[in-house]
């Protein structure tokens, strides 16, 4: 019998498959990136060797007022140690330098004084600045511009009063815009409802160019680029985390140079061949991704490339915090059928995209392939099976599911969806 230990909330779910039902395991090599130094000092080293830039310290002389972006609590980002790196950075030579902390939420939810506590610790909550951005306060937005694509270019107005501009973040493959970090602390990070909106628009989505790993010709990501040059991102910290979110290498410079180093090192060791399978088993990675079903989507997609038409994605993803978001629910939940829904948004105009659209998109595509299995014990049941999921306490449950629909067929197992590149 094959063991599996599948991330899953806090912790993890054992599933045991018999070996001749195993038709392959999808696995990251991060898992097999042995840093040589400890997380602390990668971290170090990486803003004592910047690529592309001058060190931070330097940058940060005679400086005024410095905005650090900061990922939200919808990311793995080990910010109590990052941070507090940064800020030693930064007062190294400046020590009367004002600095403000923008949490970077994209359109999420505004992050909670218990989560920043989680993510920085009390002592940088306590003493620093921290402004949570929210993208529905057009007051609170500056225009910077056209995007390549044609839209506005509305963020945060706190940018305008930074001399320096930098952001932390983490790089991993992303579902659409190819990876994350760099230009995203930007778009969607502290950009407004509106060109989150249109950054995010159908036929980006639909565009065969806007995929996990690649950056090339992605009109998500030259978006992206575009605004965090506007904005005048002159820094990034970057890391790249395994399963266990823990630091195994760290990227500090400028903002495309060391952006691209981090994701030449993710790509070479995220990338697998993709095994086809009627069934296949995967997760979100675990907390904090697996808090709704919005954020599951992502590792839905590994499940995606890999299960045959017909077949069966079952995905293990804690959802405790429900759908992730009303408008996205409601967008599946209210059509009749996953294939209704998707004919639906992929004919949406750019200029009328609607709120968490995107996500509902690939949702709906993916169940136009496949049926689509969340195993969840913490998550309304009926919420899942009313966006046109099945549901499952546990993974037995699931797999029995899953062979009623295809049969008994070999299982394509992927422990973390969200880790892997497909070649």
């Amino acid at each position: 019998m094959a063991e599996f230990k599948l991330p899953y909330y806090k912790g993890h779910i054992n599933c045991t498959i018999p070996d001749e039902l195993v038709a392959g395991v999808l696995v990251s090599k991060t898992e097999d990136y042995k840093p040589t130094m400890s997380e602390v000092e990668l971290v170090k080293d990486a803003l004592l060797h910047p690529i592309g830039s001058l060190p931070l310290a330097e940058l940060a002389k005679e400086k005024k007022h410095i905005v650090i972006i900061s990922s939200d609590h919808t990311r793995p980002v080990p910010s109590h140690i990052t941070m507090p790196l940064l800020l030693e950075e930064i007062r190294k030579y400046n020590q009367n330098v004002k600095i403000s902390i923008l949490i970077a939420t994209g359109m999420h939810r505004p992050t909670t004084h218990e989560e920043l506590v989680n993510k920085y610790g009390e002592k940088i909550v306590k003493e620093e600045e921290i402004i949570v951005h929210n993208a529905y306060e057009d007051e609170n937005m500056t225009f910077k511009g056209i995007l390549p694509s044609g839209g506005e270019l509305w963020i945060n107005k706190l940018v305008d009063s930074a001399d320096l501009l930098i952001s932390e973040g983490f790089i991993e493959p992303h579902f659409f815009a190819g990876f994350s970090g760099g230009r995203k602390s930007v778009l969607p990070g502290i950009a407004s409802k509106k060109t989150v909106l249109w950054n995010h628009n159908a036929r980006f989505i639909a565009n065969k160019n806007s995929r996990a790993g690649n950056l090339e010709d992605n009109p998500i990501h030259r978006d992206m680029l575009f605004a965090a040059k506007a904005a005048g991102l002159a820094f990034i910290l970057n890391v790249v985390i395994n399963g266990e979110k823990k630091i195994i290498k760290a990227f500090a410079g400028g903002l495309e140079e060391a952006h691209a180093h981090g994701c030449k090192l993710v790509k070479e060791i995220a990338q697998v061949e993709p095994v086809y399978s009627d069934i296949v088993i995967t997760t979100n990675g675990g907390y904090p991704l697996d808090q709704n079903i919005y954020q599951t989507v992502k590792g839905m997609t590994a499940g995606e490339a890999c299960v045959n038409p017909g077949g069966v994605i079952i995905i293990c993803s804690s959802c405790a915090d429900g759908t992730g978001g009303d408008f996205f629910y409601k967008l599946l939940a209210e059509s009749a059928s996953a294939q209704e829904a998707y004919q639906k948004l992929n004919d949406v105009d750019p200029k009328d995209t609607e709120f968490d659209q995107w996500e509902a998109q690939i949702l709906a595509r993916i169940l136009c392939k496949a049926n689509v299995i969340i195993v969840s014990n913490k998550c309304d049941p009926s919420i899942i099976t009313n966006m046109h999921i099945m549901h499952a306490y546990n993974i037995e449950e699931a797999l029995e599911k899953a062979r009623n629909i295809v049969g008994n067929k070999k299982i394509t197992v992927i422990p973390d969806g969200i880790s892997v590149i497909f070649k």
